[in-house]
């Protein structure tokens, strides 16, 4: 059986020394060999050996040894071997012991005195301890702090023994009077820490004694205090009032740990606003003064917790929140900027864009690495401020449009994708950001960048300058036609083509792209950072970046510019009255369409036009040879419409989440509720008068956090043995975030007492036994709870198995009861999250774990069955409810959740319903570590079913 040992030693058990070499080296007068020989003896003990010969040796040769590393070796020792015989009496040879550790207690060396001291503490045996506890309470009046701070752990650990209260019976009276005195920072916290454990009653009298005094105790001592109120508070509710003053006056100490401490007390024992305001303060401070960046997000992640209980005050500190973003470290700058998003109101929205408008241009500078990513936060920052306020777009929108040719794609997308959301949201914007986009776009060197803006050109130049204006635009930025010469196609078989060639292969490729709904596409992919111009280009990039993005091989984006032509001259023909000037545009746009689908079916390029591509540039031919008014409404209108919808659509969800949000529960007909104007306000200062009135307002409100109701807990209890055993049990499982605890009750059900009963447990998965169950008696008929914590290092399905294993008077054998297995929920660890589409995307495809899971099912329904998973897996569905709406037989959607470990898991459902009317298809599950993919895919599978 493992023994519990205050130290942790490396041992090779490939090479173990004898016990005879150690026996040897013991006998010498080497102390150097000595204490090698004493490590050996120490680490044989720890992997299961005994040694019995050893000990003599050790008494004859090591206890008198002057030398304080073989003294601290000895006491490491002592503290493992088995002091007691197999029926739990003292072994007649710890007299010996006994006799050198009260000789060591009365040693003229400090260092000596204080480590057997320490030893003590970890001493359970009252027999060895009872002769020692006059020498022990001498060195509570040593001269040295040293020995006097370890005494007085001593006492609190003779104290804290089953029978320690008769052995020490004035402990806390003596403690208290020692505490009185001592100087020592150090001492005085461990007087004050076993008044606190053993006596608190004392500890607290002695609080309030010396409340003016709190502010200049030592850092340990007031960290000791703070720990005291929260246990006092938790008690008894009714006296917050005085120590939460205590904790106020602690807020102005210059230690940042007694502090942040303070901080966190505060905000969990008082809802009043001045109390909560200073924590608010505390923490900003934190945030200005430490430079680790740890505490920094540890910081950030109070003030989102207090941002999410008491936002009013939180609002306050907006600009000290945002003074974070100083930081160079792109986590700490992500968790401020979604604070102080969510803090944005009407009265601080405009300091807090120019803040971030600052932040921006300091980002063109161009000094660190990261900048892209950086602006491309700030950049979403801004955009979620311009949605909630649209009166700020007009002061930020130009500078954000100089972005648009960022060598950052997603940083140049997100600008993209803001613009064309604002000048739908701002009429009054339209025509500032016309202009100004057609006066940057040749700067875009992005395909995908400019696919946005072309849409954004087609559909919103509406007058006829502007219309004319971008025609002339798009023509300059595909340069000269055609887009190669004959000559040139005919070369292509010389070294000119090799060149082409490997230019084109470096920047295009054809890869599966994952597409909003989850399915796969081909797509050709063009390198969206830099373009090498070819060597066929006739004229520059800066004349022509549609040009050298078309001549890549890119003819998505040609399809693109053919669309946004088409729709620009169906909208010339609606505002220029001159007929003939309709038919030249008409004609031009013709003949760049048609050079476009030569380019693509030419052999000039290694890879031809895309059959998707080609599609939609002949409907464009089509429709520029044969306008009818139908095709006109269509292109010109229903486009706008579906984009205007989807805003509606957004919009709408958002509403509905911050509506869902803000659902408080009520409090039940019968709770008692006091009237605050009713209470008795004497002698009370107004920060307990602000508090009472917050308790009020919780209780009213049914704010307070209920235990959970009886039927709950019951579905938590777990029956982990038969009722015809022996011995019953029943566990019930509190899951917390990184670990578990089990409640676990033992009844004996037999007329025999049970000695040595031993809970053993035993762990698979990403689960850890914090400490081994001890030993106990139980007489008959009676019960025993027992505990056990576990802690979770993953998120991934855990068992727990075990039994439990004891002793009769009457049958010498142990007896085993096998206990029934404790599944570990992964649903306990996961919680529905939110992330963008490319977000989803981007983590799709780097992911490398996948769990496919073949769709077997009763549900009948899509959406039905859709929603089955969603509950079953706790995960949230990013695929908005109109794209779910209708009735085609085949749905796909995608689905996030976030762990409590911060780890993402992503499921993608395509169903199909067959002609029977059942559902076929697959789910898959992608996440970065192999556990959560695989528990999330057993989970789906036993539950698909449907039903239950």
């Amino acid at each position: 059986m493992e023994k519990t040992c205050s130290l942790l030693v490396h041992f090779d058990k490939g090479t173990p020394a004898l016990a005879n070499e150690i026996k040897e080296a013991l006998e010498g007068n080497d102390d150097a060999a000595k204490i090698d020989a004493m490590k050996k003896a120490v680490m044989l003990l720890l992997n299961g050996e005994t040694l019995p010969q050893l000990f003599i040796t050790i008494v004859r040769y090591v206890l008198p040894s002057e030398d304080h590393t073989v003294q601290k070796l000895l006491l490491l020792y002592l503290e493992i071997i088995d002091k007691t015989d197999s029926k739990g009496k003292i072994l007649p040879e710890m007299i010996l012991i006994c006799q050198n550790l009260r000789n060591n207690l009365q040693h003229p060396n400090e260092y000596i005195r204080g480590v057997t001291l320490r030893f003590l503490c970890r001493l359970n045996e009252t027999e060895i301890i009872e002769p020692l506890i006059p020498s022990i309470l001498a060195n509570l009046e040593h001269r040295h702090p040293f020995i006097r701070r370890n005494a007085i752990l001593a006492v609190m650990a003779i104290y804290k023994l089953p029978q320690g209260d008769q052995l020490l019976v004035d402990a806390p009276e003596m403690i208290e009077k020692v505490l009185s005195t001592e100087a020592d920072q150090s001492a005085k916290r461990n007087a004050f820490l076993m008044l606190f454990t053993c006596a608190q009653e004392r500890a607290v009298n002695y609080l309030l004694t010396h409340v003016e005094r709190v502010a200049e105790w030592g850092e340990l001592l007031q960290m000791v205090v703070l720990e005291l109120i929260r246990k006092v508070c938790r008690a008894n509710k009714g006296e917050k009032g005085k120590y939460i003053k205590i904790i106020i006056s602690l807020l102005t100490v210059p230690s940042a740990a007694v502090i942040y401490e303070c901080a966190g007390t505060l905000v969990s024992l008082s809802s009043a606003p001045t109390a909560i305001r200073a924590a608010a303060n505390t923490y900003c401070q934190l945030l200005q003064s430490q430079s680790d960046n740890n505490v920094k997000l540890i910081v950030l992640d109070r003030l989102n917790e207090l941002k999410s209980s008491h936002r009013e005050i939180m609002v306050e500190m907006i600009m000290d929140v945002l003074r974070a973003l100083s930081s160079p470290n792109h986590d700490i700058r992500r968790k401020t900027l979604d604070i102080v998003l969510d803090l944005i109101t009407p009265r601080n929205i405009n300091e807090v864009v120019l803040t971030l408008k600052k932040e921006v241009v300091k980002t063109q500078s161009g000094e660190l690495e990261k900048d892209g990513e950086y602006r491309q936060m700030l950049i979403q920052a801004i955009h979620s401020c311009a949605i909630k306020f649209p009166e700020v777009a007009s002061t930020v929108v130009h500078l954000l449009m100089d972005f648009l040719g960022d060598s950052n794609v997603a940083s140049a997308m997100d600008v993209a994708v803001f613009v064309r959301e604002i000048i739908e949201t701002n009429p009054k914007l339209r025509v500032s950001i016309i202009t100004r986009l057609l006066d940057t776009f040749y700067q875009i060197r992005s395909a995908r960048v400019c696919s946005c803006a072309l849409w954004i050109i087609s559909e919103y130049c509406l007058s006829l300058s502007e219309v004319e204006s971008g025609i002339s635009t798009i023509k300059q930025c595909l340069g000269e036609l055609p887009f190669y010469s004959a000559s040139e196609e005919g070369e292509n078989n010389d070294s000119s083509k090799k060149s082409q060639q490997v230019n084109s292969i470096t920047v295009s490729s054809k890869r599966p792209a994952i597409l909003a709904d989850g399915t796969y596409a081909t797509q050709s992919a063009a390198s969206e950072t830099a373009f090498s111009p070819p060597t066929v280009v006739q004229g520059t990039l800066t004349s022509g970046n549609l040009r050298s993005l078309l001549l890549t091989g890119d003819f998505f984006l040609g399809a693109v510019v053919a669309c946004t032509l088409t729709k620009l001259v169906l909208r010339l023909a609606e505002v220029q009255p001159l007929k003939s000037e309709v038919n030249r545009a008409s004609t031009q746009v013709l003949l760049i369409v048609v050079s476009m689908i030569q380019l693509g079916q030419s052999s000039f390029l290694p890879h031809p036009i895309d059959n998707d591509s080609y599609d939609r540039i002949v409907v464009c031919i089509r429709l520029l040879c044969n306008p009818g008014e139908e095709i006109k409404k269509i292109w010109l209108q229903s486009c706008r419409e579906s984009f205007v919808q989807m805003l509606a659509d957004k919009q709408m969800r958002e509403t509905e989440e911050l509506k869902a949000k803000a659902q408080v529960s009520h409090a039940q007909p019968d709770d008692l509720i006091d009237f605050y104007h009713l209470k008795s306000r004497k002698g009370m200062s107004q920060l307990e008068l602000e508090d009472e009135v917050q308790d009020d307002l919780k209780r009213a409100t049914g704010e307070f956090i209920k235990e959970g109701d009886a039927a709950n807990k019951l579905n938590r209890i777990l029956q982990l043995t038969g009722f015809s055993d022996p011995v019953y049990a029943e566990a019930y499982v509190t899951v917390n975030h990184y670990d578990i605890v089990l409640d676990v009750t033992v009844i004996n059900r037999t007329k025999e007492t049970l000695q040595n009963l031993c809970l053993e447990l035993a762990t698979m998965g990403d689960l850890k036994l914090v400490e081994r169950p001890q030993n106990y008696t139980l007489a008959p008929e009676s019960s025993k709870q027992i505990k056990a914590n576990i802690k979770v290092s993953s998120t991934e399905t855990g068992v727990i198995f075990g039994n439990i294993v004891y002793e009769t008077s009457n049958v010498m054998e142990r007896t085993v009861i096998v206990l029934n297995d404790i599944h570990i929920d992964i649903m306990d660890y996961i919680s529905p999250a939110v992330c963008s589409d490319a977000a989803f995307r981007t983590m799709w495809a780097e992911f490398e774990w996948e769990n496919k899971v073949a769709v077997n099912t009763v549900i009948q329904d899509e959406k039905e069955f859709l929603d089955h998973i969603i509950k079953s897996t706790n995960m949230k569905c990013l695929t908005a409810p109109s794209a779910l709406e209708g009735d085609c037989g085949f749905l796909a959607a995608n689905l996030y959740a976030k762990s409590v470990f911060g780890e993402d898991a992503l499921v993608n459902l395509s169903i199909e319903k067959q002609g029977d009317g059942k559902l076929s298809g697959y789910i898959r599950i992608r996440s970065k570590t192999q556990g959560i993919a695989l528990s999330l895919g057993d989970k789906i599978t036993l539950k698909q079913k449907g039903g239950a």
